[in-house]
């Protein structure tokens, strides 16, 4: 179990460094890096995964500097969302959660500092259908 977390931890520290390096995420189909390709999935950018989106790029609501993560995603012992985290634009981890097979739904709910303005990234992690991103401004 210890080795699934740190690799766990691996991932999610190097793709949401390599999202906050990378400005762009913002135009993937126009000259986004290649190393990307593969590595993290968007709306715009599903790679491998295309008409997968809709069930894996996590849905962000803001009310204040409260933020809940939603991933529209079935939980079931073989697939599911094993993990959100919210990240601001310098590479900090705000917070994460990680869900289980037995969990009813991917909800993540989170607090950002009331005098936070700027941009955050919130990531859902599939345990087959990898790593996707979502970028927002509060």
């Amino acid at each position: 179990m210890n080795n699934r977390r740190n690799f766990l931890k691996s991932g999610v520290l190097l793709a949401t460094g390599m999202a906050v390096s990378a400005p762009l995420l913002a135009k993937p189909k126009k000259g986004r890096d290649p190393k990307f390709s593969g590595v993290i999935y968007t709306d715009e950018d599903t790679g491998m995964w295309a008409g997968k989106q809709d069930h894996h790029v996590p849905v962000v609501t803001v009310e204040g500097n409260s933020i809940t993560l939603f991933t529209d995603h079935p939980m079931s012992e073989v697939h599911y969302i094993v993990r959100h985290t919210l990240v601001d634009k310098s590479g900090k981890v705000l917070g994460s959660k990680t869900f289980y097979p037995t969990d009813e739904k991917a909800v993540s709910r989170f607090t950002v500092p009331s005098e936070y303005h700027g941009k955050l990234y919130a990531t859902s992690f599939c345990n087959k259908h990898d790593f996707w991103l979502k970028e927002f401004v509060v």
